[in-house]
């Protein structure tokens, strides 16, 4: 771990069991990124060819041995309040990481995939830029503000009020124009809209705001 000063930003790679390993290939740059691994994330490092900087969990969903020459090992206890991933972006926040990304953290179960989604929050609402990309999709919390979004004409996205009853929340540049939406969580207006500029905006008046985009 001597190198971390000279890491971008932080993977962590969860432990769904609908990930495909390869696309790990593909969004891991060894020389740039610093890798958590959240309990059996391992299998899906290993079948990649990386080996983490540290491996947490209560190692509930590894089958096989608990052990590396390589990575640090954080053994937690199974009856606790935190999740895997939770401890794992507690982990990248203590090592001074503020760009977190998330791999193989949806699928399987439906409650490990909405725990997962709301990391997402919980990264916001430490000021950390925490997302999950997926093979497809790119998934954000987006807060108060405005977004310009760039070279994505033809994107399909979506926006979902998450974290709120009620989401203040305009767009430029997109299919299906919004201007001071109401968006409630209740009512998932916001599916499948797409980008028709290079450069389109999304504003968010007020609450927070579930993005997702195709890639």
């Amino acid at each position: 771990m001597e190198n971390i000063h000279k890491k971008d930003r932080c993977i962590i790679v969860c432990a769904s069991p609908d990930c495909d390993d390869s696309y790990l290939e593909k969004e891991i740059d060894i020389e740039k990124d610093f890798i958590i691994c959240a309990d059996g994330g391992m299998k899906h490092l290993k079948n990649a060819g990386f080996t983490p900087d540290v491996w947490i969990g209560d190692f509930d969903s590894w089958q096989g041995e608990v052990k590396s020459n390589k990575s640090q090992i954080v053994r937690l206890n199974p009856e606790k309040d935190d999740t895997d991933t939770i401890s794992c972006v507690n982990k990248a926040f203590e090592l001074g990481f503020k760009k977190i990304i998330l791999l193989c953290a949806l699928g399987g179960r439906i409650d490990h995939t909405f725990a997962n989604l709301s990391v997402l929050l919980y990264g916001l609402e430490r000021d950390l830029d925490v997302s999950i990309i997926t093979p497809t999709e790119e998934i954000k919390v987006l807060k108060e503000g405005e977004y310009l979004i760039v070279n994505q004409k033809g994107k399909t996205f979506s926006v979902f009020a998450f974290g709120c009853d009620t989401a203040d929340v305009s767009y430029e540049g997109a299919k299906y124009p919004l201007n001071h939406y109401k968006m409630k969580s209740a009512y998932p207006i916001g599916i499948s809209n797409i980008f028709t500029e290079n450069k389109a905006i999304i504003k968010i008046h007020s609450g927070t705001v579930l993005y997702v985009i195709n890639i």
